[in-house]
């Protein structure tokens, strides 16, 4: 890591640890000012340019450098399709130790999202700062883990030995590292076609035994994943109630892999079966191309529609319209662009093929565009 990079990397560390804190104007006297994200996405572009080779080539087409650029929304994106193509990465070869692949259907030719020791570092600080703000805020900001026995923690995913290539699942083994509960299950399987299943007698197991000690559950998993299980335990006739303060957090999309249902019915099933309330059921918005994510304010959600996703301070998402590239106006409909700063040995503006209704400053979840690809974070918005 050069000694610009390491500069950047250690004051991105502290915009992060400060948390919502640096999302808004600093008084004169703060004994540490945070930075803008305007002035850290700059100074992250012209590293950037500088050192990874395909989107420097991709700016220059555009006619954009860091001295045309005076406004992060200006900084160009690249479309998310490209990582399947070209490798955009800030690392040397010798310096990867590890890729995520995307999660799209059997076939497909995956995105690569290439990492190192430093990036997985940050890649962690961005994704549990989040999490614990949205999901656990109940934990202690310091040490976490001294209070993750309040918890039992159930991940309706293969382990991450099983999945080294999965960006989910480093997240998953990240959040229990953290959380340190003493109960904690992994349940997820890898099928001989490669797809996830899940062992519902173990995880009915783990579910029993956190209602036997009176712990909540901070259950973990996929939308299919969920589907899959909440169907089993019709089949069983089955219904747990878990214990008061149990939260459910669901991702992704369907990819065949399930029958498909919106996110309404979705956590209504959930909540039917597992006794969890609506409330407590959070959705997750992330990319394997991406190192923050984003969550909905479950607690906020209006009966019968989806919530309002929203990514952290260090991450910006727009909503731009697929003709022109513009951001579209307040409740109009358009392409999701995210600007990560936690990408910083990638790129961080990256433009999906998820499309969002803007919403103050979040955003309405409403699927894919028609002709593109289907994949692990898409959200199927049918019932």
């Amino acid at each position: 890591m050069t000694t610009e990079f390491s500069h950047f990397v250690t004051r991105l560390h502290q915009f992060i640890e400060a948390g919502p804190r640096c999302a808004r104007p600093e008084p004169p006297s703060a004994p540490i000012p945070c930075p803008s994200f305007n002035t850290l996405a700059l100074e992250l572009f012209k590293l950037q340019h500088a050192h990874n080779i395909p989107y420097r080539q991709l700016c220059e087409a555009k006619g954009l450098g860091p001295g045309a650029v005076e406004h992060w929304s200006q900084i160009p994106p690249v479309p998310a399709g490209s990582f399947k193509e070209l490798e955009f990465t800030c690392l040397d070869a010798r310096e990867r130790t590890a890729v995520f692949h995307s999660s799209g259907t059997t076939g497909q030719q995956p995105s690569r999202h290439f990492h190192s020791p430093d990036s997985l570092k940050l890649y962690g600080r961005s994704l549990w700062q989040w999490f614990r703000h949205e999901v656990v805020p109940e934990l202690p900001s310091s040490n976490p883990s001294s209070a993750g026995n309040t918890f039992s923690l159930l991940l309706l995913t293969p382990p991450p030995e099983l999945v080294p290539h999965s960006s989910l699942g480093h997240m998953f083994e990240t959040v229990r590292r953290e959380m340190g509960a003493p109960q904690t299950s992994f349940v997820g399987m890898v099928a001989a076609d490669k797809s996830w299943t899940v062992d519902f007698h173990a995880a009915l197991t783990a579910m029993r035994d956190a209602v036997a000690a009176g712990l909540p559950v901070v259950m973990l998993g996929t939308a299919f994943g969920f589907v899959h299980m909440a169907d089993w335990f019709a089949e069983q006739n089955l219904r747990l109630e878990l214990p008061a303060g149990s939260r459910v957090m669901e991702t992704g999309g369907y990819k065949g892999r399930s029958r498909v249902l919106s996110k309404p019915a979705l956590h209504s099933l959930i909540s039917r079966q597992l006794g969890v309330p609506r409330s407590q059921i959070v959705s997750e918005y992330g990319m394997s191309e991406l190192s923050s994510q984003a969550y909905d304010r479950a607690a906020d959600r209006d009966v019968g529609r989806c919530g309002l996703f929203q990514f952290p301070p260090w991450a910006r998402a727009r909503i731009v319209s697929p003709e022109t590239g513009g951001e579209v106006s307040e409740g109009e409909p358009g392409l999701i662009c995210i600007y990560d700063l936690a990408n910083a040995f990638s790129v961080m503006a990256v433009q999906t093929e998820d499309l969002a209704v803007r919403r103050g400053n979040g955003f309405e979840l409403l699927g894919r565009r028609a002709w593109a690809e289907p994949r692990g974070c898409s959200l199927v918005a049918a019932g």
